[in-house]
């Protein structure tokens, strides 16, 4: 990640190392706690909301929301989360800070954005009106931050095939950026996985989402 960053002429202490604890026990967080890990992403509430009363008391970790969420489950994920990385509706925007609300608490959020435009996937095109809406309800989601975006892109063996996915994002960010939304700095662009991390790098992602590579192979169900 040092190696990556500096190549891009980025400070390597401005980025953040996301590790990725689906499917893998609380256990596993705690181990990578102990380790000096503190910032989690998890896919699904359910699950995380199994593991949660095991690791809601570790001092400074802090767990996101990084897949897709339905809108009934926002209530549960505004409970359990620090911050959701999956917003992809203005609808969405308001049933989290309405939620939020209730709790007294405030989420940061990211805008997931479909780069490559795969039905199998989740988020927004990057020409969606939906991007305008929800930065502009910003104001009126005052339990929300709406810190940035993120992205999957197309899966290709070679981790230079995400380049073009990544460059895109972050251009799109820029041009958002550009627009000066009131209160929004759009600072974060949580792009790269364990197999192109260093190419999201260079390509200036904020936050990397790594799973692999911090807690091996995930179990295969058949």
């Amino acid at each position: 990640m040092v190696a990556a960053a500096s190549r891009a002429g980025h400070i390597p202490d401005d980025i953040a190392l996301m590790a990725v604890c689906k499917t893998f026990p609380a256990e596993a967080i705690k181990e990578a706690y102990a380790a000096g890990q503190r910032l989690f992403g998890e896919n699904r509430v359910q699950e995380f909301a199994e593991k949660y009363p095991a690791v809601a008391a570790l001092p400074d970790a802090r767990f996101h929301m990084i897949g897709h969420l339905q809108s009934n489950k926002a209530a549960k994920a505004a409970e359990i989360f620090h911050a959701v990385d999956s917003i992809d509706s203005a609808k969405l925007a308001q049933r989290l800070n309405d939620a939020a609300q209730k709790l007294n608490k405030t989420l940061d959020v990211l805008i997931e954005i479909n780069v490559g435009g795969e039905d199998t996937k989740s988020g927004l095109s990057p020409d969606s009106p939906e991007i305008d809406a929800i930065l502009r309800r910003a104001p009126s989601c005052p339990n929300l931050r709406i810190r940035g975006l993120m992205t999957v892109p197309p899966f290709t063996d070679d981790p230079e095939g995400a380049r073009p996915y990544f460059r895109k994002l972050r251009e799109l960010r820029n041009r958002l950026a550009a627009r000066k939304y009131p209160n929004l700095t759009l600072d974060t662009l949580s792009m790269g996985m364990s197999h192109d991390f260093e190419v999201a790098l260079e390509e200036g992602s904020t936050c990397v989402r790594l799973g692999t590579a911090i807690f091996g192979e995930r179990a295969r169900t058949i």
